[in-house]
């Protein structure tokens, strides 16, 4: 090993360890993210709905702020010093359980710290310090988000889908990171129409709702970051594990055939596989 290979191992081993850590701290406040912003919308949904009706407002306390509120355990309410949050340490430290009431705390918050680390750091390994990196890292602590957000409730907020159309249209008008503008926006229309015809095909042959808006926004997203090119690719990565998915469920008789599925992390685990790899898969795919 010459002196400046050695110099480019070491400044990579650099970069991802810093890129690790900065990631579980993102991680960290991506739990927050899933944990308040549903708790948020639906306060703000049920306010709304109690002034179209005229329904006199309850003295109903806000959930607590993304940013401002500090964190506090969800069992005795007790507010949670710094050093008993730092990413993942604490999680070890406190032997997964509170400090003050000592019930065992989520292996949830850990998985998403330490998943969101892992990914941040292939990302950057893949593209590189650059602006592409830098945008992928944004998709990614997204689409992590959202994945968690619609594991919970079967919701994917428009606070997440919508924005990530829109830079995703921006960033390859301004820079073409991606894809070109016309294959970009013709992926967002593509993307959104295509569940969109799904779902209505769906509900017309079986009187039922096969997925949700925020599914058709998301792939309309993905679309607008990517390409129309890579639509099919998603669509069908995410159906496959979709459904490998399911049926292991139902062989576990966890589910049931009427219980729904959230496919909203199916499509965004698709979109990851496809920014990072998509390429070698179609190219695979067309010229096996």
């Amino acid at each position: 090993m010459t002196f400046v290979e050695y110099l480019n191992e070491l400044h990579s081993a650099v970069l991802g360890a810093a890129v690790f850590v900065f990631g579980l701290l993102v991680g960290s406040f991506l739990n927050v993210v899933i944990l308040r912003l549903p708790r948020r919308l639906l306060f703000e949904w049920r306010g709304q709905c109690r002034e179209l009706l005229e329904i006199e407002q309850p003295d109903e306390q806000a959930p607590a702020s993304l940013v401002t509120s500090r964190s506090s355990c969800p069992k005795c309410g007790q507010q949670i010093a710094w050093y008993d949050n730092i990413p993942l340490v604490s999680w070890l430290v406190l032997r997964m359980r509170c400090r003050h009431c000592s019930e065992p705390i989520s292996w949830r918050y850990p998985v998403v710290e330490l998943t969101t680390a892992i990914l941040s750091v292939i990302v950057i390994l893949t593209f590189g310090p650059t602006a592409q990196g830098l945008a992928a890292l944004v998709l990614t602590w997204s689409l992590i988000a959202a994945t968690g957000i619609d594991f919970d409730h079967h919701l994917l907020p428009d606070q997440i889908t919508l924005p990530l159309l829109w830079l995703g249209l921006l960033l390859n008008l301004w820079f073409g990171l991606f894809a070109s503008l016309e294959d970009a926006v013709i992926g967002a229309a593509a993307g959104y129409g295509l569940l969109w015809g799904v779902y209505h095909l769906f509900k017309l042959l079986t009187g039922k709702e096969g997925m949700g808006f925020g599914d058709f926004k998301l792939l309309a997203a993905l679309g607008a970051w990517m390409g129309w090119q890579y639509l099919a690719l998603i669509v069908l990565l995410a159906s496959l594990v979709g459904a490998v998915v399911g049926l292991i469920l139902m062989a576990l008789a966890r589910h049931g055939r009427d219980v729904p599925i959230a496919f909203g992390p199916y499509l965004a685990a698709a979109g990851w596989i496809a920014l990072l790899w998509g390429d070698p898969i179609i190219a695979f795919w067309l010229y096996p």
